[in-house]
C-alpha cells in the first residue's frame, strides 16, 4: 500500500521490451534506502516488485496487462519517473489510500497557472469519471491529489509549487497521458451496494405470491 507522497523522481536508464512484457532499470536514491529484492516500489503509481539490486539503481519487471493498463508503454530511455516506497507501518500516512493498481490512464486537456497554483484539467473514460467526486481524492501518475472540479468527462486538480517541483508535474503538458487509480474505498462502496441490492431483489422475487386467478379457479374459488 502507499500514500501517493512521491518520494523522489528517478530516471529510466534501460529497457528491454518483451513480446508482452518490459523490464525497467531506473536510477534511484532515496527509494533504494532499505529495500530489498521482492520489495514494492510505486513507478508514476504502478506498485512493481523490484526484481534486482545494484548501485544506485533496481530493475522490475512489468506485465502484458500493466502496459494496456498504464502510460508505462510510453516510457523511454531518460524518461522522469515518480517514485515511492510502499508504507511503512509506522510512517506516517500523509496521502490518501493508494493500492498502485491503476484503473487507467487520462490526458491532460489543460495546464493553467493561477498565482502560484497550477491547475491540471485531465479527461478519462466513464469507467474512471463514476468514481471520482469533488473534493475526494485521486491518484494522478502516483500522486495523491485533490479533485477540485468535475464535469462529466474530466477532471481538475490545483496543485501547489512544491508538489510541480517534486514531481514529474513539472515535465506534464497538454495532450500528455497520466496514470490513474481511483479512491479504492469508492470502489468497495459500489460493490457492496450492489450485493445488497441484488440480494433484495432475489429475496423479493421468492416473496412473491404464488396465488393467481388460475390457481384460485383450479381449487373452486
Amino acid at each position: 500500500m502507499f500514500t501517493g507522497i512521491v518520494e523522489e523522481v528517478g530516471t529510466v536508464e534501460r529497457i528491454q521490451r518483451g513480446a508482452h512484457s518490459a523490464r525497467l532499470q531506473i536510477r534511484a536514491a532515496k527509494v533504494l534506502e532499505g529495500v530489498a529484492l521482492g520489495d514494492s516500489i510505486a513507478v508514476n503509481g504502478i506498485c512493481l516488485t523490484v526484481s534486482t539490486l545494484a548501485a544506485g539503481c533496481f530493475s522490475a519487471d512489468v506485465m502484458h496487462e500493466t502496459l494496456d493498463r498504464s502510460s508505462l508503454a510510453r516510457l523511454g530511455c531518460g524518461s522522469h519517473v515518480n517514485l515511492e516506497r510502499a508504507l511503512a507501518a509506522n510512517g506516517r500516512f500523509g496521502g490518501h489510500i493508494v493500492a498502485g493498481h491503476v484503473d487507467g490512464v487520462g490526458r491532460i486537456t489543460a495546464v493553467q497557472r493561477d498565482d502560484t497554483a497550477v491547475w491540471y484539467t485531465v479527461q478519462a473514460g466513464p469507467e474512471i469519471m463514476r468514481y471520482i467526486v469533488e473534493k475526494g481524492s485521486i491518484a494522478v501518475d502516483g500522486i495523491s491529489l485533490t479533485v477540485a472540479r468535475v464535469w462529466p468527462d474530466a477532471f481538475a486538480v490545483s496543485t501547489i509549487p512544491h508538489t510541480v517541483r517534486q514531481t514529474i508535474l513539472c515535465e506534464r503538458r497538454e495532450g500528455d497521458m497520466v496514470n490513474l487509480e481511483t479512491d479504492i474505498l469508492g470502489k468497495y462502496v459500489e460493490k457492496l451496494l450492489r450485493s445488497a441490492m441484488q440480494d433484495g431483489a432475489k429475496d423479493s422475487r421468492s416473496t412473491e405470491s404464488r396465488i393467481s386467478r388460475e390457481f384460485l379457479s383450479r381449487y373452486g374459488f
